[in-house]
């Protein structure tokens, strides 16, 4: 596909995940518990009961992972470090914990040793619970602040010399909103007593918000006086925020759709950006809205490097509502004529609107003047967790809402001028979704939470084709082996002629010393490639063409060629997935046992694999 103007060489794209989302090993190598560990495990607390204990399994399997990252030729990966892992307890006073600094550490190493830019965010929701119990956690602004402080710099500290993109908050409004007024994410305050014991949602998130402002500016000002000048990176904040579209013409549905805005954007935006609170908020508020003083609006306004957005839909506005939250707006996606605004996702808040993006890129762009770093956008499909694998992988309106938000992007960028650095869609994997549990799935890599196996859906495949094509590409970049992989079942009998002149096909004839390709798939020959006198470099060569192109995979004892097919999602039975595999569904990128991937297996064992095979 030939693309007239492309986005540069130093655009920022990769997949986004979030510590507590992913990682599990809650109690492993001296992480301390966060708000999220006992509220998941609350009964009531999530959707199907499920909690955070396990999720992906990606604190054990983060090399698996990065090397599929790398497989799709991804050169960002966002990011979250878990607070309580750094400092078990979180506070200033308190010990640091060196096997979390080092697990961080080695993902970072990792990541750079791939081509892949770390993006990393300090703090994505998972508060150390020892500070919520010493102090009320956000609630408490002396206390808070300085120890938000104190773990922001062990995270420069340690972590900055390597780390060029920094984000100090993901979402304060989910975490304002959900954890102190809704009550529906931890810590799981509010005012409605059949959730919650404790709490006022009239006025707790307001305080919240100012606190987590204020924790924000602060690290801000510690990593641009302390480290940017020889680290030389950059820092700023993420916010969510979705677009508000007035339900019709009237002057007061108009009005209400700023107001949306005002509340949903505005609260931390104006603030950091401009260094004053919306008026409709002052009004709606009063003097439950906490001011800064002189020398805090000095620290906070300006301390953000860029904007960092978090979108993912847009929502028809009416005015008179009763919820704060919303700015005393009412939300719906359903039009004047009864039609829908688009396609409706899993999770009730969420459908699919390209041009409401676009839209939101310009009313950021134009209003607060400074690059966008698009951190989150993304869909999850009705019923995906319902489908078999092999049905759930093929995510048609996961693809739909990228291919709109790909040319909202493109558009807004090249018709419209906004400057516009990164694009991160949520989700690397599907996931523990919080108060979702594991039903509501954001990602373009399908979990099987019973195996942690991943599969490639077909978004991923959309995205990384569509930045393929449309971002420059260094010379001489390789295409990324996820959009070359077989799609089909391996055949009978492989011909390598594509990748040596000097290697023969299966049926051809070959000389008596010719060495025999021994892989199999599930214990009957698949390949049999012969290579003449065995030549110990086109046989290394053909082995670096199975690991790129097939795949391979220890099974007892013997390397065997992965199969190319897809398990059923079973809902009984014990049966090894590679078992259970049909011949007519895609092959997902498998894991060898033990936890060892092709690309590991190409560095750490392939020694004894030659030896094996070649000596």
């Amino acid at each position: 596909m030939s693309v007239e103007r492309k986005l540069p060489q130093d655009f920022i794209w990769g997949f986004a995940t979030a510590s507590f989302q992913i990682e599990g090993s809650v109690d492993v190598d001296g992480r301390g518990k966060s708000i999220w560990d006992d509220f998941s495990r609350t009964p009531g607390k999530t959707l199907d009961g499920k909690n955070g204990d396990v999720a992906t399994d990606s604190y054990r399997l983060w090399r698996e992972d990065i090397a599929l990252l790398k497989q799709y030729g991804i050169k960002a990966y966002r990011f979250s470090i878990a607070w309580s892992r750094i400092i078990p307890l979180g506070g200033r006073n308190d010990p640091v914990n060196p096997k979390g600094i080092k697990f961080y550490s080695d993902v970072i190493d990792e990541l750079l040793s791939a081509g892949i830019t770390p993006f990393v965010t300090l703090y994505h929701w998972d508060l150390p619970q020892e500070l919520h119990n010493r102090y009320g956690g956000w609630l408490n602004k002396d206390e808070i602040v300085p120890d938000f402080v104190n773990y922001a710099r062990i995270c420069f500290q340690s972590f900055g010399d390597r780390v060029k993109h920094w984000l100090t908050l993901n979402e304060p409004w989910c975490v304002a909103v959900l954890g102190y007024g809704r009550g529906v994410f931890a810590p799981g305050r509010c005012s409605d007593r059949n959730r919650s014991a404790e709490g006022d949602s009239s006025t707790e998130p307001w305080i919240v918000a100012h606190n987590l402002i204020l924790s924000h500016a602060s690290a801000v000002k510690v990593y641009r006086d302390e480290f940017k000048p020889t680290q030389e990176g950059m820092i700023g904040i993420t916010l969510n925020g979705d677009w508000e579209v007035p339900y019709d013409n009237s002057p007061e549905n108009i009005a209400a759709a700023q107001q949306a805005l005002d509340v949903a954007i505005g609260w931390y935006a104006d603030p950091v950006y401009l260094g004053f609170y919306p008026d409709h908020m002052k009004k709606m508020l009063g003097d439950r809205l906490p001011d800064f003083s002189p020398e805090e609006w000095a620290l906070v306004k300006g301390s953000s490097d860029f904007y960092g957005m978090n979108t993912y839909t847009t929502n028809l506005a009416k005015a008179g509502g009763e919820d704060e939250f919303q700015g005393l707006v009412d939300y719906t996606f359903t039009r004047a004529d009864g039609t829908e605004l688009g396609t409706q996702a899993h999770c009730a808040w969420l459908q699919t609107y390209p041009e409401g993006f676009r839209a939101l890129l310009n009313y950021v762009w134009k209003r607060y003047k400074l690059p966008i770093y698009v951190t989150e956008n993304g869909f999850a499909v009705k019923g995906e967790d319902s489908l078999p694998i092999e049905e759930a992988i093929k995510d048609h309106d996961r693809v739909e809402y990228f291919r709109g938000a790909t040319d909202s992007l493109y558009k807004a960028m090249y018709e419209d001028g906004v400057d516009i650095r990164s694009y991160f869609p949520w989700s690397f994997l599907d996931n523990f979704e919080w108060a979702d549990g594991y039903g509501t799935r954001f990602g373009v890599t399908y979990v099987d939470y019973k195996t942690q196996k991943r599969y490639p859906k077909e978004s991923a495949k959309f995205l990384i084709k569509w930045f393929r094509e449309h971002q420059e590409q260094p010379s001489g970049s390789a295409t990324p082996p996820i959009l070359t992989a077989q799609t089909t079942s391996v055949p009978e009998h492989l011909s390598l002629d594509s990748h040596s002149s000097a290697t023969t096909a299966t049926n051809s004839p070959s000389a008596k010393t010719a060495w025999r390709c021994p892989l199999k798939t599930n214990g009957n020959l698949a390949c049999g490639h012969e290579i003449a006198n065995h030549d110990k470099a086109l046989v290394k060569q053909h082995f670096e063409w199975h690991l790129t192109q097939v795949g391979l995979a220890v099974r007892n004892g013997e390397l065997e060629l992965l199969d190319s097919s897809t398990p059923s999602k079973e809902k009984t039975g014990t049966t090894p997935p590679l078992e259970r595999a049909t011949a007519t569904t895609p092959r997902p990128i498998r894991y060898a046992e033990k936890t060892t991937t092709p690309e590991r297996a190409k560095t750490s064992t392939w020694k004894s694999i030659m030896r094996k095979l070649v000596m």
